[in-house]
């Protein structure tokens, strides 16, 4: 059988954050994958990066008071370390924003542009005019116009999976300062998805399971439209050639980011890149993706690949969400859980372990429940497989001097542990990791109640059983090797120790072939069983680590308790001067019906009275606010809301939500007195 060759990548893990037990789920499985693969005599090459660019990286960057690059080289380093921590195997860890990647990018759109793939349209978006930028998707926030739900995001609504522009929402607000955004027009460059539909419609079918491209025909049904690949300035990421101040979205770059990856692979280590990426190219390309994903990768991924030449995804392989105990992770239960904090606590094999148990290759939830995640990995890798060798290497050690029988006690079952490799094969191929590892488990029990019944320590206790006893441990040793080398593509590390304990290789394709007449190491001891007090800390941390996240976001005072917003970039006392802080009384008081978040105030700032709008609204009860004084920046430029003129800025402290306190002058201050 002749060999193949392929590359596989993982979607990119986006730089503005740590990577999360949801996220390990795709890495473990790729790298189960790949480690098969590799196992089986194939050639294969493994890659992925971190997702660096778009608004979200660089407003995060901003409210760190670092640069974007500053924040994802920080960010690459931590992503680097959880992957390495979970023994996912990558080729090459690299990042979107890189020399490669921009040369790709330029050299893909010119192309599209060359064969009459890119037109230009004027658009009206969304923009914030207090942050002076216009707002991605993602950062409007306002009320679904198909169902009502409140908070819902400018693409879609997550009650009732509704899909829609920004512009469509109701009482749309920006996420990044809280403004009511106004249309703004801009010219935008547009990828025309749509002369690719019958291409795609046939593709998908190759490339895709069954249900997944299914999905896609709703899609389909209602036609593609228009990819609008460009962003306005400010943004993060590589500018578009020959168009001033637009840049490549970051759903442009970041695909190509797995031919960047490789390049650079490629670029030191001497591997043909074009081999892999070229037109007529016969090598494997295998996507490993979530079903959140499924557009770009289908549908926008494949079709600027067919427009600028290159080869296809042989195959799109699709997966879930992770839940935990039944729900969607949690912060405030720490079942939110970070890779790293995982990591202080458990050995990342029992996850990669319990993930395979549950994992097949359909695009269904993995639910990760803590109780059975000790069970299952206390009870199968303890004490189905590596029991088999703890209590059956003693007798070979102390009795035989380490060297194992020249033949086997039970034919029989030896014959059951080569039949199964095959149907083992098969599934881990299929990506059926659950059934690969009921299998295995089924071959585990049928070793144990093997060596159960011909109890070698009572054969012991008789020198005249030594022969039958010779044997029968070497049994057992050889099905625990067998199962650990099916198994070796989950748990690399327990693996690479029985190698050393066994002093044999452990090749995949001739796992079920005994050591006979073999000599052996003392036995270590090669996993132990989870503590439950362990999955406790973990969680305990977890929730610990969103007490850290929030007091990033704020600093607390020792002497006052209040909060405050992390300091912003440096001024000088020139900066400050230009504000006019004044007491002011408040007059009058109401709720704005048709604002989720505003009171409207009526203001005596002594020398004349104004309106202003506060973002106030069920934190404090108008009535309770008439004759209080609070502060105002009075020289604030007024600004026109749909709800009215708003002349001023009452100052508040807090973290926003129900966490907003108004800032108060003592009674005896003057009404219109500055503050200093």
């Amino acid at each position: 059988m002749s060999k193949r060759s392929m590359l596989v990548t993982s979607a990119l893990p986006y730089a503005n954050g740590p990577i999360h037990l949801g996220h390990m789920l795709e890495h473990i499985q790729s790298d189960i994958f790949t480690r098969f693969e590799r196992a089986m005599g194939n050639e294969v090459y493994y890659v992925c990066a971190d997702d660096c660019h778009g608004t979200p990286v660089m407003i995060k960057a901003q409210s760190q008071g670092k640069t974007p690059e500053q924040l994802i080289e920080e960010v690459g380093i931590s992503h680097r370390a959880d992957m390495q921590g979970f023994l996912i195997n990558y080729d090459n860890y690299y990042r979107t924003h890189s020399p490669e990647n921009q040369a790709f990018s330029q050299q893909i759109y010119l192309k599209l542009r060359e064969r009459g793939y890119i037109f230009t349209k004027t658009i009206s978006q969304l923009y914030d005019p207090v942050k002076n930028m216009f707002l991605p998707d993602r950062f409007v926030k306002g009320i679904c116009p198909r169902c009502g739900a409140k908070d819902q995001y400018g693409d879609n609504c997550e009650v009732c999976s509704a899909t829609y522009n920004p512009t469509e929402l109701k009482e749309p607000y920006s996420t990044v300062s809280g403004a009511t955004p106004i249309l703004k027009e801009s010219e935008h460059y547009f990828f025309d998805l749509p002369k690719f539909t019958d291409f795609l419609h046939g593709y998908v079918k190759e490339v895709l399971p069954p249900e997944m491209a299914n999905k896609l025909e709703e899609w389909f049904a209602q036609g593609l439209k228009p990819w609008d690949l460009s962003r306005d300035a400010p943004y993060f990421g590589f500018p578009i050639p020959d168009a001033d101040n637009k840049f490549f979205y970051v759903w442009l770059d970041a695909p190509i980011g797995y031919m960047a990856s490789f390049k650079n692979f490629c670029d030191r280590q001497g591997v043909d890149f074009d081999a892999f990426w070229k037109l007529d190219s016969d090598k494997e390309l295998y996507h490993f993706i979530g079903k959140d994903i499924l557009y770009f990768h289908s549908l926008f991924w494949p079709a600027t690949l067919k427009g600028s030449d290159h080869r296809l995804p042989t195959k799109i392989f699709v997966h879930g969400y992770v839940t935990v105990n039944g729900a969607k992770m949690s912060k405030s239960k720490g079942t939110f859980i970070k890779a790293s904090t995982y990591l202080k606590h458990l050995k990342p094999e029992c996850l990669r372990y319990y993930f395979a148990s549950k994992m097949n290759n359909q695009a269904v939830d993995l639910d990760l429940a803590l109780d059975d995640f000790i069970a299952r990995v206390n009870s199968d890798i303890v004490g189905k497989v590596v029991n088999l060798a703890s209590r059956s290497a003693g007798f070979i050690n102390k009795r035989f001097g380490g060297r194992l029988s020249a033949q086997l006690y039970n034919q029989e079952l030896a014959a059951k542990f080569s039949a199964a490799a095959s149907h083992i094969e098969k599934s881990y191929e299929e990506r059926n990791y659950a059934e690969a590892v009921r299998t295995i488990m089924a071959l585990a029990d049928e070793a144990n109640r093997f060596v159960d019944s011909e109890a070698p320590w009572v054969l012991a206790k008789d020198e005249a059983n030594n022969e039958r006893l010779h044997q029968v441990c070497t049994q057992a040793l050889n099905c625990f090797k067998a199962l650990i080398t099916y198994l070796s593509p989950i748990l690399p590390e327990v693996y690479a120790a029985s190698q050393d304990f066994l002093n044999d290789q452990l090749e995949f394709t001739t796992a079920a072939q005994p050591l006979l007449d073999h000599e052996i190491k003392p036995f270590k001891p090669l996993f132990a069983r989870i503590d439950p007090k362990a999955v406790e800390a973990m969680i305990e941390d977890s929730k610990q680590d969103l007490k850290e996240a929030a007091a990033t976001k704020t600093v607390q005072s020792a002497d006052t308790a209040s909060e405050y917003v992390p300091l912003a970039p440096e001024i000088t006392i020139d900066d400050f001067t230009k504000l006019d802080l004044r007491v002011a009384k408040v007059l009058e008081a109401q709720e704005v019906p048709e604002a989720r978040k505003l009171l409207k105030l009526k203001l005596d700032l002594g020398f004349e009275q104004r309106q202003v709008f506060a973002g106030i609204k069920g934190v404090y009860q108008p009535e309770a606010l008439i004759g209080r004084k609070v502060i105002v920046v009075a020289n604030l430029k007024p600004r026109q809301m749909k709800f009215g003129l708003s002349q001023g800025m009452v100052m508040a402290a807090g973290e926003g939500g129900k966490d907003i306190y108004l800032l108060s002058a003592d009674d005896p201050a003057p009404i219109g007195s500055k503050v200093h």
